[in-house]
């Protein structure tokens, strides 16, 4: 599959356009077969390839919504790819698609900056949902490992990071982010937030994007881990 480098209006709102998607992978069957079966479901594959350091220069070539990152890559580990890239961009979303189910691999992915983690065994029908939910910022993840990842950030918070005592004072909330916050720590979905709350996805969509900026953090994962800290997860 070719490299697209023209992008149309990318300030366009992403509910109005096609979802770009990246598909990264060292199995050229596989990943042309994943690439076919999003494309077939409307998604925009703009790109493909087949190790790390392609996977990293593609990606700033041709700025997709969603990366769908294999781990396992030559010339570069997927998840330095994640870092590098989300650490650049932090609006890129990225969806590990891997054959490791380790506890180790997923928590180090989404410490890279990984939105979600599906398993390999998942249908075609689950990859497409999966990327659709990714772009619009909802963690996803293979049902067991979403409950691994909100462990990990709850044992973490038992330690916090001591705080310097010049450090600023945390920025306020609004009673409505903090109220979004909490159902973001406890691990809905922009959906189900904007069900409970009676308010648009976008509206949800503005409250996180407005906390993060005033939080100063980059995604959703570190939000869920402040979150968690702040022991909202159990209000």
């Amino acid at each position: 599959m070719s490299e697209r480098t023209d992008v149309d209006n990318p300030q366009q709102p992403q509910e109005q356009r096609e979802i770009r998607v990246m598909v990264v992978d060292d199995h050229p069957m596989w990943r042309d077969a994943v690439a076919r079966d999003l494309a077939a479901a409307g998604l925009d594959v703009v790109a493909t390839a087949g190790d790390g350091p392609e996977a990293v220069r593609r990606a700033r070539a041709v700025t997709p919504d969603v990366l769908v990152l294999d781990l396992n890559l030559p010339g570069m580990p997927g998840v330095q790819v994640c870092k590098e890239l989300v650490g650049a961009n932090p609006a890129l979303r990225v969806l590990v698609l891997s054959a490791s189910g380790e506890h180790a691999d997923v928590l180090e992915a989404v410490k890279s900056g990984a939105t979600g983690y599906l398993l390999k065994s998942a249908g075609a029908q689950e990859l497409i949902d999966a990327v659709r939910r990714t772009a619009a910022g909802d963690p996803v993840f293979t049902p067991g490992l979403a409950g691994l990842v909100l462990g990990e950030y709850r044992r973490l918070a038992t330690d916090p990071v001591p705080t310097a005592s010049n450090e600023p004072k945390a920025p306020q909330l609004t009673d409505r982010e903090t109220e979004v916050l909490r159902l973001v720590a406890k691990g809905l979905s922009y959906k189900q937030i904007a069900e409970r709350l009676v308010i648009s996805h976008r509206t949800v969509q503005n409250h996180v994007q407005n906390t993060l900026g005033k939080l100063q953090l980059h995604n959703r994962v570190e939000l869920v881990r402040y979150a968690i800290e702040a022991g909202l997860d159990d209000a």
